[in-house]
């Protein structure tokens, strides 16, 4: 490699920036090609009656990552987007007389929760949320930012006083049943039952070790003036600083091989861009569809694919909100909360009491005045099942916003929106979005104690192609997205400075060191 070193990054979502940002920091030659108009991946808005909504994520937890990737790239986050944190993580409903605040301080939900459930509830909640916090420090390096962990190599990270802690918690258990310790307030456990779905899961089926996100929220949850697309556009200006070359509006239509190793990309159009390896971001189902060429059909095992994790209804919505005062994040709760999974992982329909979650994107920190169009995206569960004809038909989608509306006012808050300024997006939109997929929007869904183990690492089977982003390890969401992508760019970084094969890398930083 006497020459300037070239890679090939394949979908400018979060993994792809960072890998870009990680790449270009180091002096390599980046081309970043994207299919949609803007960077940003799952981030984006649909404008309504003139206001930008963001329609995929709506928060930032992990803010942490950003500064690590960027500080080693000679920038500051901070001048490229504006945070500002929520105090309140999140507010709850179950009824007209049940509501219930998560904060951002611990003492605050701890004080809230006695409110609602009695001082045994908040006691056993502190014990709760010191459990999660030490599963989240010996979790961090020895999964989060390791490449293709094993269980050789999680029990050697973790060491006794880890793998003790691991086995107080029950690694084999569901989330579900793990939190049957801790809560025996059906609405508590179901509150916290409900981090399963933010990897794309089942709590019946999901790991017992994903209620460390309950840790994580308490670290800090943003929102990022402008909306999330201001984050994207902030990675792409670092990308760009740093020399970055992106290319936008443009499909790729292969991956390129040459006597069994990635040497590029095509797109539609005929373009070529070749290098000394390829990072794909984009969802691993689609390489194993053949969607980016019959030569790279084997870089990911099917057990890296299947089952698929949830997809989602949502409306983005310009409208009017009155009765109970909500906050930016919300959600409305139902009995019988496995009924919900049950019918989106088993009956593959969609659940017919559906947990609400609704985004007032106007609303937190200074209030809102009363009266007035705001801003909101509204969130139910849904199965994969977007590749599948006549799923989500009109009247399917009607019924869906009619129980949405009726939970709501059941629970104290009325919805009032016109018709021209409301667009849902099913499945079926997410699967055109990224094909291969039915809609899964988290790639694998986390089911099962070896789920962990499962998902495709940075590392394929085809020399100079690997993987970035929520479909590969370390998961899904914006921060875990983005470690993806360092991830994917040290691993390669070590394939191109060293001619031997199966590298185990480990990337630095972290929530200690931000």
């Amino acid at each position: 490699m006497s020459h300037s070193r070239r890679v090939v990054i394949i979908g400018a979502g979060m993994g792809g920036l960072a890998a870009a940002v990680d790449l270009a920091a180091r002096g390599v030659e980046v081309t970043l090609l994207e299919t949609q108009p803007q960077t940003g991946g799952k981030i984006h808005q649909r404008t309504i009656a003139g206001q930008g909504i963001d329609s995929g994520p709506t928060v930032i937890t992990m803010s942490w990552v950003f500064e690590d990737l960027l500080q080693a790239a000679g920038l500051r986050l901070e001048d490229l987007v504006s945070l500002e944190a929520l105090p309140i993580l999140a507010r709850h409903a179950w009824s007209d007389a049940e509501w219930l605040d998560l904060h951002a301080d611990p003492r605050e939900s701890a004080q809230a929760i006695g409110q609602f459930s009695g001082a045994d509830a908040a006691r056993r909640f502190t014990q709760f949320m010191a459990e999660t916090r030490s599963l989240y420090l010996r979790l961090e390096a020895a999964y989060m930012r390791s490449s293709r962990p094993t269980i050789v190599s999680m029990g050697s990270s973790l060491g006794p006083r880890g793998l003790a802690l691991l086995a107080s918690i029950g690694p084999m258990q569901s989330l579900w049943t793990s939190l049957g310790r801790h809560f025996s307030d059906p609405r508590l456990r179901q509150l916290f039952a409900r981090y399963a779905t933010y990897c794309g899961g089942s709590p019946w089926m999901a790991p017992a070790t994903l209620s460390l996100i309950a840790f994580v929220e308490t670290c800090g949850v943003w929102r990022a003036k402008g909306g999330m697309q201001a984050l994207a556009q902030g990675m792409t200006s670092a990308a760009q600083r740093l020399g970055v070359v992106i290319h936008s509006g443009q499909a790729v239509e292969s991956i390129l091989t040459e006597h069994g190793r990635a040497i590029g990309a095509r797109r539609r159009d005929g373009a070529t861009f070749l290098a000394d390896a390829v990072i794909f971001n984009g969802d691993a189902a689609a390489l194993s569809a053949g969607l980016l060429g019959p030569d790279v059909v084997k870089a990911v095992e099917p057990q890296g694919i299947s089952p698929r994790s949830l997809s989602a209804m949502t409306w983005s919505v310009v409208g009017r909100l009155e009765g109970r005062e909500l906050d930016h994040h919300n959600v409305f709760f139902r009995p019988h909360y496995e009924l919900e999974f049950q019918d989106v992982f088993g009956r593959q329909t969609l659940p017919q009491t559906p947990t609400i979650y609704l985004c007032a994107q106007d609303r937190g920190p200074g209030g809102l005045p009363p009266q007035i169009q705001e801003r909101m995206l509204i969130l139910i569960n849904a199965p994969a099942t977007g590749d599948a004809p006549d799923r989500f038909t009109n009247e399917t989608i009607q019924r869906a916003l009619r129980d949405v509306h009726n939970h709501m006012q059941a629970c104290g808050v009325g919805l009032h929106i016109e018709q021209e300024d409301i667009r849902c997006t099913t499945p079926s939109d997410f699967h055109q979005r990224f094909p291969a997929t039915g809609g899964a929007l988290y790639g694998r869904a986390p089911h099962g104690w070896m789920s962990v183990f499962q998902r495709p690492s940075a590392e394929t089977p085809i020399p100079g192609l690997f993987l970035a982003g929520g479909s590969a390890h370390p998961g899904a969401g914006v921060p875990m997205a983005a470690l993806s992508g360092r991830l994917a760019a040290a691993t390669l970084m070590a394939h191109l400075d060293s001619t031997r094969r199966s590298h185990r890398v480990v990337i630095s930083g972290g929530m200690s060191t931000a």
